[in-house]
């Protein structure tokens, strides 16, 4: 797969005289949105239904898409006061936490002016500033969990393993903490899904031992559903494949950190 096609940016049709640019203008439109800080009407840049094709699903759950990739568009930024967040949270603030961003946020903020079309590092950037905000607030491990995770995936696909396993370690430690402290679902996954994410995030950071643990929860429980459960299976076996690999390979090594050593360029798959 090419990195642009893997980025969801190459062309809807290479014969019909556009520019790259041009063709993503015709997937996206304005949606008006408020500001529940400030009360600014402002434009949100959205993607047209059925603009978009799914390629393939990663087993952290990111979706790696075709045509027009929906990530990019996922955080809404006030250009007035500053508020930031994943459109899914946006509307979704306290009194409270709005006076907060007044406080701490609006006063530091310099209005923007972004392009109609977003690129894989200004979509970095808005996920950073909602980050930054949902940190400001106090918000829900959860939505800290999911911000860090989609800033990760956005390495991903630059190809930057440094910083996606920064992000993936800040989501697995919010994820953590949301399945210990918040009731389930956690952005629509349910306690099942939430544990068998978490090990494999525990799997693609290295930690694998923890990492079977959490699938071996998932199962055997007699109510999770088969789907995930299928799922963490798969992800136990590989897993074990790895460590019979690396034992075959190494057969008088018995250093636990040197096998761990071995097995961590394998786990990105």
């Amino acid at each position: 797969m090419s990195k642009k096609t893997s980025l969801g940016l190459e062309n809807l049709n290479e014969d019909d005289g556009l520019s790259e640019e041009e063709r993503q203008k015709l997937l996206l439109y304005n949606k008006k949105v408020v500001c529940p800080v400030c009360d600014n009407n402002f434009n949100a840049r959205a993607i047209k239904k059925s603009s978009y094709r799914i390629l393939k699903k990663d087993s952290d759950f990111f979706i790696r898409y075709s045509i027009i990739n929906p990530y990019f568009y996922d955080v809404w930024v006030c250009d007035e006061c500053g508020y930031s967040a994943m459109k899914s949270d946006f509307e979704h603030l306290s009194d409270y936490d709005a006076n907060i961003i007044r406080e701490k946020i609006s006063p530091k903020w310099k209005s923007k002016n972004y392009p109609e079309v977003y690129d894989i590092d200004l979509a970095i950037t808005r996920y950073k500033l909602s980050l930054l905000n949902y940190y400001i607030i106090n918000a829900r491990s959860s939505k800290k969990a999911m911000n860090s995770l989609k800033i990760a995936w956005m390495y991903r696909l630059k190809e930057d393993e440094i910083k996606e396993m920064e992000f993936l370690n800040q989501a697995l430690e919010n994820f953590q903490n949301a399945y210990y402290n918040e009731p389930s679902p956690i952005y629509g996954m349910d306690k099942f899904t939430t544990m068998y994410l978490i090990g494999e995030l525990m799997r693609r950071t290295g930690r694998e031992e923890d990492s079977l643990t959490w699938f071996s929860e998932v199962t055997t429980s007699n109510i999770a559903s088969q789907k995930i459960k299928n799922l963490a299976r798969d992800q136990k076996d590989l897993i074990k494949d790895v460590i019979t690999e690396t034992e075959d390979n190494n057969p008088t090594d018995d250093s636990s950190d040197n096998k761990k050593h071995g097995l961590f360029s394998k786990f990105h798959k």
